[in-house]
């Protein structure tokens, strides 16, 4: 056995000095050229062109941003303005309506003063004019009643002599 381990000890040895897993000559510095080189085509080539991509995106968002929340805040004072007036309409259409409500209840009840004084006059010139009928008819009366005495009496009178 100890013939065997002595086999396999000598073995891996030359392998390894043939060239093992990491060979230390002039391949590595040509593949660090190559890794050197592949990196700065990427770069020139690729990465550069889509970072600068990316950035005009970046500052196109941020100025659509920067503009939606300008145009948002005016939006808002703009809705704050108009509520404000609102209200300020509002209130003088309802002092508006107060103010032709209590014109409108001075102008009935002015109206409604003046119909009564109409109709109180009217009244008293219709009583006026009943009482003169009343007085004429009772004058009227009277001078028939007049007439008919009299005339009772020269009948009576002339019929008794």
């Amino acid at each position: 056995m100890t013939h065997w381990t002595l086999f396999l000890a000598t073995e891996a040895v030359e392998k390894t000095a043939e060239g093992g897993l990491f060979d230390f000559d002039a391949t590595l510095p040509l593949m660090a050229l190559q890794i050197i080189v592949l990196t700065i085509v990427l770069n020139k080539l690729f990465y550069k062109p889509i970072g600068e991509v990316i950035d005009e995106r970046s500052d196109y968002i941020r100025t659509n941003l920067l503009g939606a929340k300008e145009r948002q805040d005016k939006a808002e004072s703009l809705a704050l303005q108009y509520e404000q007036e609102l209200r300020d309409v509002r209130r003088e259409t309802q002092e508006v309506v107060a103010m032709a409500q209590a014109e409108a209840q001075k102008v009935v009840a002015k109206e409604m003063k003046l119909a009564q004084e109409q109709a109180l006059a009217e009244r008293e010139k219709v009583a006026l004019e009943i009482e003169a009928q009343r007085k004429s008819a009772f004058e009227s009366l009277e001078r028939d009643v007049d007439g008919l005495t009299s005339q009772i009496v020269e009948k009576l009178v002339g019929a008794g002599s």
